[in-house]
């Protein structure tokens, strides 16, 4: 097995490492499952920018269940599983659906801008088509970053504790090649993105404060869904940025650093990963604390029966909700 595979961290904390992404595994399976469950159920009701939610949870799935069983296996193996060909295969999905996710949050973000109107009710609506549309640009956008480095700009490498593989940032010092892509990589898919994430919801707060008044005296309920609808966004782009910033951070040093890559403990560069592994859990835990009706229809007898509608005496209020969306 070639040294670069070999877990730079003890037994111990391989063994750990497994069990701590065994838990996240199966939180997120289970939760994202959940809540695309809670969409099937009233697939026919969905607004148009509930798709994006839809698809955030895919896309916590999807990694979940493509990435963390080779971990979870190479955590136990004290040394990667699979070798170049693994290695390429787990930054290939680690790209699309990191991308995915990104890219899915800052459009959620704008969708709320611009749904959310000032005066109340004014905002502007979406179709479902042009949803889809715009989500199989996301697809084919993550898609084509993945495949880049198989196509010789930019290069996949395991990371430097060894049980994990991503973009070889280390790399990044080494060839006008690999500085361009990474550096590309970053402005296009973490910088633009996470601004349009802040300045969007600086935008929405502005909003809800200019119709705070008229929203107060004229529509009360009303403006409780909106403002719980709009923390929602909020919450799950604030845990998706502060989950992921440690491992940009410890991801930007290697890149300026890669002469002293080595003297950065293995354990330094382990725990931001296992803790950006976290972004796939919370999601559904957000969307069933701020969507009872959700979580009351889930566990309903028939929530698994997907062609029988269960009605609540929320629905009316749970309608207009959609509609804010």
């Amino acid at each position: 097995m070639e040294d670069k595979y070999r877990s730079k961290l003890s037994p111990t904390t391989d063994f750990w490492a497994g069990i701590y992404l065994v838990v996240i595994a199966l939180l997120s399976i289970l939760g994202n499952a959940l809540v695309l469950i809670s969409f099937a159920r009233r697939h026919s009701q969905l607004k148009a920018p509930e798709l994006l939610t839809v698809n955030l949870a895919i896309t916590d799935m999807g990694m979940a269940i493509s990435m963390y069983p080779l971990s979870i296996a190479s955590a136990f193996n004290h040394a990667w599983m699979g070798g170049d060909a693994a290695c390429l295969y787990y930054g290939l999905m680690g790209m699309i659906f990191s991308i995915t996710s990104i890219m899915t949050i800052s459009l959620m973000g704008v969708v709320r801008y611009l749904v959310t109107g000032s005066p109340p009710k004014r905002g502007v609506t979406f179709h479902r088509q042009s949803v889809f549309i715009v989500i199989t640009v996301i697809w084919l956008y993550a898609g084509l970053w993945a495949l880049l480095p198989l196509l010789g700009w930019g290069s996949y490498g395991p990371e430097p504790f060894g049980l994990a593989c991503s973009i070889d940032w280390a790399s990044y010092g080494e060839s006008l090649n690999n500085s361009t892509f990474i550096m590309s990589l970053s402005i296009l898919c973490t910088f633009l993105p996470c601004l349009v994430i802040v300045f969007t919801y600086f935008g929405i707060a502005w909003k809800l404060h200019r119709a705070y008044q008229s929203i107060q005296n004229q529509d009360f309920q009303y403006g409780n869904i909106e403002k719980r609808i709009t923390l929602m966004a909020v919450l799950i782009s604030v845990g998706f940025i502060t989950a992921w910033t440690p491992y940009v951070a410890v991801s930007f040093w290697s890149m300026f650093h890669s002469q002293q890559q080595d003297r950065m403990a293995p354990l330094v560069s382990l725990l931001p990963c296992l803790f950006a592994k976290s972004s796939t859990t919370y999601n559904p835990f957000l969307y069933f604390i701020f969507r009872p009706t959700s979580r009351n229809n889930l566990l309903h007898p028939h929530s698994f029966c997907f062609c029988c509608p269960i009605m609540t005496h929320g629905d009316i209020w749970v309608e207009l909700a959609y509609t804010l969306q």
